[in-house]
């Protein structure tokens, strides 16, 4: 059999990796000029960093083993220290009472305690089938710590209200976990283990990107081709086969689709009218990560920081200098990787990498975090489609097109964060993968489409 696979991220490279282990033929192709997807890691300043944070933890045995393995010893026990930036004060992150005692002040801090009171009081129904992230949060919350820790953060994360944004998004990265948690979890009394407050993760020596490079090193060495700025244009007419940018197509028994699932379900031939119209209410968010090289070694602790601030643009830092030592090796310099999320439509998106530099190198003069260090240099990386928007009622567009998929397209499997619509961690994605390997491989007739949407088996609780 052999198998296609359109793109080299974590989901496609997993894919890759195990079949060609069991003898299969695949070929991978990739737009881009590097293996790992948004999860790849860059040589920067003679130093290594990956597009954002990425940390590795999963609860799943499967999941874990393979990364270990890939690894094959090279990962560090990573100490995790994030911080919310508000109000041009850092809130640690879980929260920590006396921590945000201080910080607010005693009269802000009893407004949030009376808020959340009053919600459970008299909102407990609005928990128990929320549609919108606003209401979720609210109901696990209050209204006053909503405001001050959640909105601002996801609106510019996703473009949309929080009243628009749909509450699967709060059910997948804050499941089970409410103010009172938090309080019991800083006082030592909560035994349950939630995603969000895990204290350490394991991270590669070589940056999250090594485990995929070597995943493609491995793919090589058992047969398999790993083609890198090889952009496919989407499916053939038959669904057998890719059809590349330069002209040319390829035919494959099976194909494994990490594409946007809106550009790959566009080039399929005879669309009902019905999926068409799905597809249209589909969008994704475009990420611009702004790298400024900063004359310091030591500028603050955390791993990476979410800025809540609705005066910047900005909405969270990565200090590339807190990971592992071997990122930055002998350099006395600080790496920060700056995000700001956008559309096709919106000006920024347009923007030359000097405009986005100097905006970054503003926005960042305007907090305490350089202490007083010059930047010395920045770069742009620009990711289109990076995150699929949870628009309130989603699910509805999404199953005409999964139904359509599943019926009239059974040689094609739709995996990853751009291919399943689905806002997954690696560790989502390399389960995918792990699955899609194993349906191929085995006939196992895994569902793809429940994980990282059914909660109780795959999701993570944060």
């Amino acid at each position: 059999m052999e198998i296609g696979i359109i793109g080299a991220g974590p989901a496609g490279m997993t894919t890759a990796y195990l079949l060609t282990q069991k003898g299969h033929k695949v070929a991978v192709f990739e737009s881009g000029p590097h293996v790992g997807g948004l999860a790849r890691t860059i040589s920067l300043w003679g130093q290594r960093v990956d597009l954002g944070p990425h940390r590795f933890l999963s609860k799943d045995a499967r999941v874990n083993h393979l990364w270990e393995e890939v690894a094959a010893g090279d990962l560090r026990v990573v100490k995790r220290m994030t911080r919310i930036f508000y109000s041009n004060q850092f809130y640690d992150y879980p929260l920590r009472p006396i921590n945000a005692l201080r910080n607010m002040g005693l009269p802000t801090a009893l407004s949030c305690l009376a808020s959340y009171a009053r919600q459970k009081w008299t909102g407990r129904a609005r928990l128990e089938k929320p549609e919108s992230f606003e209401e979720w949060v609210v109901a696990a919350f209050g209204q006053k710590l909503f405001e001050m820790f959640f909105k601002s953060y996801s609106e510019k994360l996703w473009g949309i209200s929080c009243e628009e944004l749909d509450a699967d998004f709060a059910a997948q990265r804050i499941k089970k976990f409410s103010l009172g948690g938090a309080l019991l979890s800083a006082m030592g009394l909560d035994r349950q283990k939630h995603r969000t407050l895990a204290h350490e993760f394991k991270y590669p020596t070589g940056g999250t990107g090594m485990i995929y490079d070597r995943m493609a090193e491995k793919v090589l060495a058992a047969g398999g081709e790993v083609h890198l700025s090889t952009p496919v244009a989407g499916l053939t007419a038959d669904a057998q086969g890719l059809r590349f940018q330069d002209g040319s197509s390829r035919h494959f028994d099976h194909i494994i689709s990490t594409m946007p699932l809106t550009l790959m379900c566009r080039s399929l031939a005879d669309l009902p009218l019905e999926v068409s119209e799905a597809l249209g209410q589909l969008t994704y968010r475009n990420t611009i990560l702004v790298y400024l090289r900063v004359d310091a070694d030591s500028l603050f602790p955390d791993q990476w920081l979410y800025v809540q601030s609705p005066d910047l643009k900005l909405g969270r830092i990565t200090n590339f200098r807190n990971w592992v030592p071997e990122l930055h090796g002998e350099s006395r310099d600080t790496i920060l990787a700056l995000e700001y999320w956008c559309d096709d439509a919106d000006e920024v998106w347009k923007w030359d990498d000097v405009g986005l530099i100097e905006m970054a190198k503003a926005e960042l003069a305007g907090t305490r975090l350089l202490q007083g260090a010059s930047v010395l240099e920045g770069s742009v990386i620009k990711l289109p489609r990076c995150y699929p928007v949870y628009r309130k009622g989603y699910r509805q567009s999404l199953k005409p097109i999964i139904d359509h998929l599943r019926t009239q397209v059974p040689t094609v499997s739709a995996i990853g964060r751009y291919g399943a619509f689905k806002y997954n961690n690696q560790d989502h994605s390399i389960l995918m993968g792990i699955l899609a390997a194993e349906n191929i491989a085995d006939g196992a007739g895994h569902d793809l489409w429940s994980i990282n949407s059914d909660y109780e088996v795959y999701q993570e609780e944060a």
